[in-house]
């Protein structure tokens, strides 16, 4: 108690406060009735329980999570959600994270189809009805095309309000807005340092100082924040518009290989469009409200201080500036948003070049041909270094003038604007008044002189910071105009490519209203494909090699109808440029069904279908991969699969020993150097062997492979119950199979025969074609014979006169040594 008492009388303000406020505390506690404090303290009893028991389960969850995470990452499997969405384990520090992969949905791809196929009519890029990509006429620049194209992207980017995105932007704005505040506190601060200063008085110099110091720390982490979160939004920005895209332009639908062959939308250059310029879009999206959102914030705010400290003429002055300032560089600027468009157009070209050397790197050093290709990349460089000089060289003169405009010339305003109170007063708003005031109050000369000084330092000061951040965002608003127009040519390239991935994936192809829609163009398919079906079926079907849209393709073959059943196995022949290889690529929807019927399988598995190019691939990645593909090795765990089968698999496919001979099933190489043709096309074999299909095309998988080794091959793929229909020339292969489709029989190489092999027809026909054969061989001397007079009269020469020039005397010297 008498140490109680000693810290009561204590004369320490904060124990005194301490116990004033616990006494108040203790007179509320016993002003409180029985009842109300036993339902405290039951309600205390039950939050401290339930948030145990909610703690419990939550750390009981985390750990389950983080077992099945570290079981899954030694499998190296996954979770799949009915919804399409993966849930995969990557190894973080000494545990496991946890990723969610969520596709894009089908109705989200259905909503946004509108956006980019049927554009408003006042955008001025279609006519509001008939679904297209923007014509290439149309001209990237600030307009309504560019509006209506930056939000149809925004819509992607910031697919919800409550999507990360849209914390990303709200918080880069609130530390803008706080940059704004600064600014204002700077100058104020500064001011006041400059006033102390001349006053002579130092203990308030010094605490000006310490509160300038305090506040650079603060600014200079807002600085900061301010690049991080837009580097954050950009990042986030191209996420979303990468996954979109990716999910549109790699599906079952194809859109990867008919944007490429079919439509010309895009042509070659949709690495250009995904990788570099949607990469730029992003950047100039996240920059964009830092760029023109902040600058016409402080604009806003700079003004409005401004106008109290130098009153109305100074307003009308600034919004003056601002108004022929804008106009100016309008009128002179160069249409930078056409160049940027155009100039991405060339990267793309001179890109492209470079990926097609590298692709046939092997063909070319083969034929020698690097001479020529050297003169492409020139000419491809040279033109794309023109284009970047002419550029340049229009930016020399604008940055000229708007370097003058922006700096020295709104300088010099700055000061004139400035001094409105000083010469002024009566216009110059709060800052006259005090010129007015001190001129007024003052007792002494001395002193009205000296105080009028140090006013009028500290409101200059103020003003002239006021006026540098508001020259300085009046500068980024000018320049932001660039920005803009830069930003609309990379808007209007992106806008492009996922406007055409649409029209790809929708098969929204028409014609022209003006015109009739061209024969076997993309606007004029109308056949029927059936997927499910147990075979291979076309009935009617015309084989046409499809050009670019909007032009027609070439008929091959007029009407094909065949269909195979399980266990009948189907050879397809005839010479090189009949359609062959344009029969798999119709079955397997690579090429349009203009007409008829098309029956097949869903896809690949056990009940599906499988094809096997004519050229072999191989990706990415480890031996595993290889066998699987296009499985991943997740896939391949998920289906309880181990590497022992895979073994067996190449076993049967003659490549046993590659395992061992590069290191084990996880090397990784770059394979297609690695293996020989013959391995190759084995590996395929093996693609086949290890899904087992029920059906499979084979287009010449074979043809590096010996005879012997390609009859065990087949006799393999055979015994584990797949339907082969192969396409090939050698005659060697109708002993595996049942049926002969053979194409371009007739003179005019547009007519087919399907037929039984070993039936009497078939015989018939192998008969009349060893007939056609011998007829031929008899021939061959009659034919020499011409071939030697049609020489001689194309070795003489008659000069006028209808005379013959005898030969040369080395001619008559070479034959008598030929004679000898």
């Amino acid at each position: 108690m008498a140490a109680q008492s000693t810290l009561r009388s204590s004369d320490d303000p904060l124990v005194a406060l301490y116990h004033a406020y616990a006494d108040r505390i203790r007179r509320r506690v016993r002003q409180t009735s029985r009842t109300m404090r036993l339902l405290a303290t039951l309600a205390l009893l039950i939050s401290i329980i339930s948030s145990t028991y909610g703690g419990y389960n939550w750390w009981r969850i985390r750990r389950a999570d983080k077992e099945q995470g570290r079981a899954l990452v030694r499998k190296n499997s996954g979770l799949r959600a009915r919804d399409g969405t993966r849930i995969i384990y990557v190894p973080y520090k000494d545990s496991t994270a946890k990723v969610r992969i969520r596709p894009t949905k089908p109705t989200t791809f259905d909503a946004h189809r509108r956006l980019f196929l049927q554009p408003p009519r006042a955008a001025g890029l279609s006519d509001g009805f008939t679904p297209q990509v923007p014509p290439p006429q149309t001209k990237p620049g600030l307009n309504l095309a560019f509006l209506h194209q930056f939000l149809s992207l925004l819509n992607i980017m910031v697919p919800r309000w409550r999507s990360k995105e849209t914390g990303l932007i709200i918080s880069h704005a609130v530390f803008l807005m706080l940059r704004t505040y600064l600014s204002l506190v700077v100058a104020r601060l500064d001011g006041e340092i400059v006033r102390d200063l001349v006053a002579g008085n130092g203990k308030a110099f010094l605490w000006g100082i310490t509160k300038w110091c305090g506040v650079g720390c603060f600014a200079s982490y807002t600085n900061a924040m301010i690049k991080f979160l837009q580097s954050k939004v950009s990042i986030a920005f191209r996420t979303r518009l990468t996954r979109y895209i990716h999910d549109l332009y790699l599906n079952d639908h194809l859109n990867f290989y008919k944007l490429l062959n079919l439509d010309g939308g895009v042509g070659t250059q949709a690495d250009q469009f995904i990788t570099q310029d949607l990469t730029l879009f992003c950047t100039s999206a996240a920059s964009l409200y830092s760029s023109l959102g902040k600058p016409f914030v402080d604009l806003c705010v700079f003004n409005y201080q401004l106008f109290r400290s130098l009153g109305p003429l100074a307003f009308t002055g600034l919004f003056s500036n601002y108004f022929l300032t804008a106009t100016l560089l309008r009128r002179l600027s160069p249409p930078f948003g056409k160049l940027k468009a155009v100039e991405g157009r060339r990267e793309g070209d001179f890109r492209a070049l470079h990926s097609r050397l590298i692709a046939n790197a092997e063909e070319v050093a083969f034929y020698g041909g690097e001479s020529m290709e050297k003169q492409f990349l020139d000419k491809g460089f040279r033109d794309l270094r023109k284009w970047m000089e002419g550029i340049y060289s229009l930016k020399i003169r604008y940055n000229m003038l708007e370097d003058f405009i922006l700096k020295y010339s709104w300088s010099a305003f700055g000061y004139l604007i400035t001094s409105l109170p000083i010469f002024l007063p009566a216009w110059g708003g709060l800052g006259g008044l005090s010129e007015l005031s001190d001129g007024t109050s003052a007792t002494t000369p001395g002193e009205s002189n000296g105080g009028r000084e140090r006013s009028r330092m500290k409101e200059f000061i103020t003003n002239k910071r006021l006026m540098l951040s508001l020259a300085d965002a009046g500068g980024r608003m000018m320049y932001s105009i660039k920005d803009l127009a830069e930003l609309a040519g990379y808007t209007s390239r992106v806008y492009t490519l996922i406007s055409t991935l649409h029209r790809v994936h929708a098969d929204a192809y028409f014609p022209s209203p003006s015109t009739h829609p061209e024969l076997f163009s993309l606007a004029d398919v109308q056949g029927t494909i059936h997927k499910g079906f147990d075979g291979v079926r076309l009935e009617n079907v015309p084989v046409v090699a499809p050009a670019l849209y909007p032009m027609g393709g070439e008929e091959l073959i007029d009407e094909l109808s065949f269909i195979v059943h399980s266990g009948e196995h189907l050879l397809i022949t005839g010479p090189n440029g009949v359609g062959k290889s344009a029969v798999a690529r119709i079955v397997a929807g690579l090429w349009p069904t203009y007409r008829g019927l098309v029956s097949r399988p869903r896809s690949i598995g056990m009940d599906g279908i499988m094809f096997l190019p004519q050229r072999p691939y191989l990706s990415t990645g480890t031996l595993r991969d290889q066998v699987i593909y296009p499985h991943t090795e997740m896939d391949m765990r998920d289906a309880q699969r181990r590497d022992l089968e895979l073994s067996q698999v190449l076993e049967d496919a003659r490549l046993g020993y590659l395992p061992d001979r590069e290191g084990g099933w996880d090397t990784r190489k770059d394979w297609k150097d690695v293996l020989s043709g013959g391995e190759k096309q084995r590996m395929g074999i093996a693609r086949l062997l290890y899904h087992e299909p029920r059906y499979a095309f084979i287009d010449e998988g074979t043809s590096a492979v010996s005879s012997d080794v390609e009859g065990l091959l087949y006799e393999r793929a055979k015994a584990r119950g797949i339907t082969l229909i192969t396409i090939s020339t050698r005659a060697s292969l109708k002993r595996y199979h049942t049926f002969t489709l053979t194409l371009g029989i007739g003179d005019e190489g547009e007519s087919w025969e399907f037929q039984r092999i070993g039936t009497e027809t078939e015989k018939q026909s192998v008969e009349k074609e060893l007939a056609e054969l011998r007829e031929r061989l008899a021939k061959v001397e009659e034919w020499k014979t011409r071939r030697q007079e049609i020489e001689e009269e194309l070795a003489k020469v008659w000069v006028k006169g209808g005379e013959e020039l005898a030969p040369p005397s080395y001619v008559d010297a070479q034959e008598g040594r030929e004679e000898q």
